[in-house]
């Protein structure tokens, strides 16, 4: 029969209170790994079924996008009054010409590692699992005067996301993906600015620009961190290059499982060897 004591007590609270410690360092890898195949998985479904549209019912989609942007007006102060039928239509799709599985396109950023599906409208529902378009601004189509501006959360346990985009530098390179076409964009500029900093996200008339937005300072969420790229041509080789160096590789997530199963073997066997020690002493004495 097994006697339960103090000493016994205190083992196994010491050993609960070491796991849920172990616990709290790996779920962030863990749950991120996760996240970032499931975001991988939807990438390429958004890229699979995209294949199967006609390209003449790609073509009309990505038109209708186009008269979406053209009825933004560059202040960002909002939509002026379509003038035509195909403006009227393009309002009233908003991006949904664009989705396929709820998904409007992705953006692919190598110096980040990261590759997430951009959803239409930043809702809170949206920002927990991928990137979304920001309403109100340009559709991630392309094309000169327009600015289409994609954000994201940062610090999330359960998902990477923008986390990393402070890491960015003028002159990286980062990727738009939509139904039809592939958009390659270099960063010119990187700014912090207020919440209501709206004059920043303007268009600038000539220009295909897309603005990367999250919160900053980490975990502090005061202001906003944009990252700025103008449009330059597609550079397919190298493009397909990065995306192949990039294969997921789970060695992290196993290394964390390892370790964490390693220390929690050695801590039962020195347990038990603690505990047939103090038994083997009780007996002598």
């Amino acid at each position: 029969m097994v006697t339960i004591n103090r000493r016994n007590i205190k083992a196994v609270l010491n050993i609960f209170i070491f796991l849920l410690g172990l616990t709290l360092v790996a779920y962030p890898f863990v749950a991120r790994y996760i996240h970032n195949q499931a975001a991988r998985t939807q990438v390429e479904e958004f890229r699979d079924q995209s294949i199967k549209i006609s390209q003449t019912e790609l073509d009309r989609r990505i038109e209708l996008a186009h008269a979406y942007n053209s009825t933004i007006l560059p202040s960002m102060n909002g939509v002026v009054d379509p003038f035509t039928k195909k403006q009227k239509e393009g309002i009233k799709e908003y991006a949904r010409m664009l989705e396929i599985n709820e998904q409007i396109g992705f953006i692919d950023i190598p110096k980040i590692d990261l590759s997430l599906p951009i959803h239409a409208g930043a809702t809170e529902e949206v920002l927990q699992k991928a990137a979304a378009h920001l309403q109100g601004t340009s559709l991630p189509v392309g094309g000169k005067g327009t600015n289409s501006v994609i954000t994201a959360h940062r610090g999330l346990p359960s998902a990477k996301l923008f986390s990393d985009l402070n890491k960015m530098e003028v002159g990286d390179l980062f990727f738009l993906h939509n139904l039809r076409d592939d958009l390659a964009y270099q960063v010119i500029e990187i700014k912090v600015i207020e919440p209501n900093d709206f004059e920043s996200l303007k268009i600038e008339e000539a220009e295909d620009r897309v603005t990367l937005l999250t919160c900053t300072p980490y975990m502090i969420n005061s202001h906003r961190l944009l990252v700025i790229g103008k449009r330059i041509p597609y550079p397919k080789e190298s493009v397909q290059e990065t995306i192949t160096r990039r294969q997921p590789s789970p060695w992290k997530l196993w290394l964390t499982i390892a370790l964490s199963l390693f220390i929690f073997l050695s801590i039962i066997v020195l347990f038990i060897k603690r505990k047939k020690a103090n038994r083997s002493f009780s007996r002598v004495k």
